[in-house]
């Protein structure tokens, strides 16, 4: 089995004891990223090391947040190779999570995770943000949407925010420097129906990456014509 030793140290930095049950769920899942990695693109990040700090590591500071303590309803738009929604699965497993990613080929990945760990009350779906967040079953129906970098924030709130019920969180995964992007993106945030609650920086233990986390709370509902369609979050967003 792959090495996690600098995850198990990092976990303890940030306040959690994995334990012996999660800390076997994280091998496997990183066995299974390495394997899965010589046949479809999941990540480049392939070292032990490197892996828990950029992928595990990055993932569970959102614990930080207090969000994700309970018995949520979550969904990870983008999921990628499942970050972070499996890592914060794995840390707790009454959390109700959705995985989302538009690339067939890593939802395949990613069921094969859900089945090879045992994993419940976890899925994962094919589908774009602006497709699925218009559905009946989808929209505003989650606790927390998370998002990891994968569009700037005036852009991911309009795909984000209509996921989220009243009463709940877009929690937004950035790089170190957010100020100009919160900044732009405050009035699309008002639009659909959020409002900043918390931003900061966090620092991944023992090492010297920063990332910032963005928790938006959804304060009214997004009005019904968003998403746009089109790509338009993309060109042209609010």
């Amino acid at each position: 089995m792959s090495n996690i030793d600098t995850l198990i140290k990092g976990s303890k930095d940030l306040g959690i004891d994995l334990g012996a049950t999660r800390e076997n769920y994280f091998k496997e899942y990183k066995d299974l990223i390495k394997e899965w990695n010589e046949k479809i693109d999941i990540t480049t990040i392939v070292e032990d090391e490197e892996m828990d700090n950029k992928h595990f590591l990055d993932s569970l500071t959102l614990v930080g947040t207090g969000l994700f303590d309970g018995n949520s309803k979550i969904i990870d738009i983008g999921t990628g190779g499942g970050f972070p929604g499996v890592p914060l699965k794995i840390y707790n497993e009454k959390l109700d999570i959705t995985l989302m990613d538009s690339l067939n080929k890593r939802i395949v990945f990613l069921n094969n995770v859900i089945e090879e760990l045992g994993l419940k009350d976890i899925v994962a779906t094919h589908g774009r943000a602006e497709e699925l967040s218009i559905t009946k079953e989808h929209r505003e129906v989650y606790d927390i949407c998370t998002s990891r970098a994968v569009a700037r924030l005036n852009t991911l709130v309009e795909y984000c925010l209509p996921f989220v019920k009243v009463g709940g969180y877009f929690v937004s995964m950035k790089g170190p420097d957010y100020e100009d992007e919160l900044k732009e993106a405050k009035n699309a945030i008002i639009l659909l129906g959020g409002e900043i609650k918390e931003h900061r920086k966090i620092t991944i233990p023992n090492t010297d990456i920063t990332h910032s986390i963005i928790v938006i709370e959804k304060i009214k509902n997004t009005p019904k014509k968003y998403p746009r369609g089109g790509g338009k979050p993309r060109k042209k967003p609010l």
